[in-house]
């Protein structure tokens, strides 16, 4: 009889990461990690890796590397040149002056939305009483960590966009928010926002709590408009500070270390 030969093995995630992922497929856990490298400033913008270095580093081959750099193209954060190679997104400031722009035309439009109580589009405000627990607090009581902070900014942000109860729309503002977080994050590492963040944000909720939806939309578009000068002022020197202070070193599979400039 002739013998059949056994079917591969299906291939399941490396040992390594077994403590850290219960479930799910290697192109997810790849794509999580390299998600999580690039929101951590471990991969800058401009870093080069290639498929082969990922695929050994993570113990997998290439097929679920490369399905997970695609998601993170997909994604706006990495894009793909020649024979395996992929670069994380470089600096393009007017890219991020539309992505602002679309940030500034959503929130707006929600914190009209959450203060016009409009019967015919009725809107949940139970998250607004939370979200003034974590804002307005005396200043002793605020996250002094930067980087506590700043997702707790981007939790503030999403909120008040679900809550507008556009499903569509808060689908649309997580992809924008995923696409500007690096940037957002530098400004509360190694800026000044803290303080006037939580003011900002204070003062926002008071005017939706009040229903005062002209005040409540140009305190945001002044809030977002800030938010995006200082994004200007990222540059390539600061870049590579933020690298050269943060205890995130550069993971082992960086082939080429911000080989733009910007």
């Amino acid at each position: 009889m002739k013998s059949v030969a056994a079917p591969p093995p299906a291939e399941t995630l490396p040992e390594s990461a077994e403590g850290e992922v219960r479930s799910g497929s290697l192109p997810e856990y790849v794509y999580a990690r390299l998600r999580q490298d690039i929101f951590d400033m471990r991969l800058l913008p401009g870093d080069q890796i290639t498929e082969t270095e990922i695929a050994a580093y993570f113990k997998v081959s290439r097929t679920p590397v490369r399905q997970a750099l695609q998601r993170l193209q997909g994604d706006g954060l990495m894009q793909g040149y020649v024979r395996g190679g992929w670069e994380v997104v470089p600096m393009d400031f007017k890219r991020f002056s539309e992505l602002y722009e679309m940030r500034k035309l959503i929130e707006t439009h929600a914190v009209q939305r959450l203060c016009s109580r409009d019967p015919a589009h009725p809107v949940d405000l139970s998250c607004i009483d939370g979200l003034r627990r974590i804002w307005c607090v005396p200043a002793s009581d605020r996250e002094p960590d930067g980087s506590k902070a700043s997702l707790l900014d981007e939790q503030f942000h999403q909120t008040l966009v679900r809550a507008a109860g556009n499903q569509e729309m808060a689908d649309t503002f997580d992809r924008l928010t995923d696409r500007i977080r690096i940037v957002r994050r530098l400004d509360f590492l190694y800026g000044d926002c803290l303080h006037s963040t939580y003011e900002e944000h204070a003062a926002i909720l008071d005017c939706i709590a009040g229903g005062n939806a002209e005040e409540a939309m140009r305190l945001m578009g002044e809030h977002i408009d800030g938010s995006h000068a200082e994004v200007n002022q990222i540059t390539l020197h600061r870049l590579h500070g933020a690298r050269a202070t943060s205890s995130a070193k550069p993971p082992p599979y960086v082939a080429v270390r911000v080989r733009r400039q910007f």
